[in-house]
């Protein structure tokens, strides 16, 4: 009579427990709440810096590029330079974010403190990912601000979903090759080296200065294999109703894209590649 008593109260939760459904949504909340605190907490560093740094670059080219009433596609250049500045600072900070964080956990040693608490590799995804693109987004939002502002630019929407839908479309892939570099490096310099070699080169080689038409032909093949075109091409036409390219198929291709770096990040976190024993 008493084993069977004691197999029937066992059945039954525990009081106080907490069970956990498909998603654990504390878990997920918990992970892009210290993502997102781990950069507001020094918000001089990662937000006000990289804004500062854009707004150089816009004062700079404008001087040296935009003199005597240049124009590119029947605009000032200072207001076709914007939306690309913006996506840049966009695709550095989100980058960042998600590099910095998983590879000094790696190197102070305390990854296993994301890795021990009842979080899936999908959960891991969406955490690190979301505080990413919060970033991201801050930098862009600050940097858009600021051009507002700023005497002589002229930023006005023309169509929103672009802006919307390419801003976190690059500020998404970005934080998922963060995270795949944060994972893969062993040190600094591992993820210093695709950011020069790799994620600088592209950014700058995109039409954030300049319009593809000026270039070769060959240099326009390239242009249009590299994604961050189409993300900068895109979120300039929600500012100025003018692309270089088709946005469907900008629209096509960073979304596959996003999807497959999601399906490898995800796969990294569940197989633990260089994460665990």
């Amino acid at each position: 009579m008493s084993a069977t008593l004691h197999d029937e109260t066992d059945s039954y939760p525990k009081l106080g427990a907490r069970t956990i459904g498909a998603v654990n949504w504390r878990g997920l909340w918990t992970l892009y709440m210290r993502e997102t605190r781990r950069f507001m907490k020094v918000w001089a560093q990662t937000l006000a810096a990289p804004a500062v740094t854009t707004i150089l670059f816009m004062v700079i080219f404008s001087l040296a590029l935009g003199g005597a009433g240049r124009q590119i596609a029947g605009l000032e250049y200072a207001q076709f330079l914007a939306p690309g500045l913006i996506v840049m600072a966009v695709l550095q900070n989100a980058f960042a974010n998600t590099s910095s964080s998983i590879l000094i956990a790696k190197v102070q040693g305390n990854i296993v403190d994301t890795l021990m608490p009842p979080l899936s590799a999908l959960e891991l995804t969406l955490g690190f990912v979301g505080g990413g693109v919060t970033r991201g987004l801050a930098v862009g939002l600050s940097v858009g601000l600021a051009f507002v502002l700023m005497p002589g630019v002229t930023m006005q929407v023309v169509h929103i979903w672009p802006v919307l839908y390419f801003a976190i479309a690059a500020s998404t892939m970005l934080s998922l090759a963060g995270v795949l570099t944060g994972i893969w490096a062993e040190k600094f310099d591992h993820s210093a080296a695709i950011s020069n070699f790799v994620i600088a080169p592209l950014s700058l080689l995109s039409g954030t200065f300049y319009s593809i038409e000026r270039l070769s032909t060959s240099w326009q093949v390239f242009s249009h294999l590299n994604p961050f075109f189409y993300m900068i091409d895109g979120f300039r036409y929600g500012f100025i109703g003018r692309a270089d390219s088709d946005l469907m198929v900008g629209f096509a291709y960073t979304m596959v894209i996003n999807l497959v770096l999601t399906f490898i990040v995800y796969r990294v976190f569940k197989t633990g590649y260089r994460l665990k024993a």
